[in-house]
C-alpha cells in the first residue's frame, strides 16, 4: 500500500537548502519515492490552517520504504546538511 511522506519546511538559509535538495532528492531516488509536491503556492480553502512556507509530498511504495529512505545513510547526509537550513516538520502516512 501506498505511503505519503509529507514535510513543511521553514528555510532560515537559502543557499544550504539547495544542497539538502539535491541530496535528498539522490535519496528519495533510490528508495522508490516520488515527488507529488514540491513547494508551489498553498491556499487555505476552509479552516484555521497556516500555510507553510514550503510544502512537500513524496509517495512511497510503503510506510516501510518510507522509513528506510528517512533512516537510510544517504537521508542521513542530508538531514545533516539540512541542519542549519530549515526548520522541518516531517510526517509518513498510509494511504488507503
Amino acid at each position: 500500500m501506498a505511503a505519503y511522506l509529507m514535510a513543511e519546511a521553514k528555510v532560515t538559509d537559502p543557499d544550504a537548502y539547495e544542497t539538502y535538495k539535491r541530496l535528498a532528492q539522490v535519496a528519495i531516488a533510490q528508495y522508490g519515492g516520488r515527488y507529488l509536491v514540491r513547494g508551489g503556492a498553498v491556499d487555505v480553502l476552509e479552516g484555521h490552517w497556516t500555510p507553510p512556507q514550503r510544502l512537500v509530498v513524496v509517495e512511497f511504495p510503503s510506510v516501510e520504504q518510507a522509513k528506510r529512505f528517512y533512516d537510510s545513510p544517504e537521508y542521513r547526509a542530508a538531514r545533516e546538511a539540512r541542519a542549519t537550513a530549515a526548520d522541518m516538520n516531517m510526517l509518513v502516512v498510509a494511504g488507503i
